[in-house]
């Protein structure tokens, strides 16, 4: 008897998904065919929890909040290098906004990663 394990995206949603090869360590990765989806590839066992979807958005919450490098590093279980550089990418705030308005990420070659409203 053979069992089927309804896959979505985690971006948009749909069902639309087709495999797109392995990652290093073996675990299959998917891609979605929706046309409006933002979302490459992703895979639904990450081996390190810094790659998992929100875990950028807690560091800076964590941030704002008052929490430490090393603190939010063990409370989240990732690397506190990962910590600095992650918030090293997030786009400093201007004078007139607050500090939850509008945190944006930024890739090293200049594209954004994502946005929080």
């Amino acid at each position: 008897m053979t069992c089927y394990q309804e896959i979505t995206c985690p971006a948009c949603g749909s069902n639309q998904i087709m495999k797109s090869g392995r990652s290093a360590e073996g675990t299959q990765r998917y891609r979605c065919q929706n046309p409006d989806c933002n979302t490459k590839t992703f895979m639904l066992d990450y081996r390190y929890k810094a790659c998992e979807p929100g875990i950028k958005e807690q560091v800076v919450d964590m941030a704002i909040n008052g929490s430490g490098i090393r603190d939010t590093a063990r409370v989240l279980k990732i690397n506190k290098n990962t910590v600095i550089s992650t918030l090293k990418k997030v786009e400093p705030l201007s004078p007139g906004k607050s500090q939850h308005s509008d945190l944006k990420f930024r890739r090293k070659c200049g594209g954004e990663i994502g946005t929080r409203v």
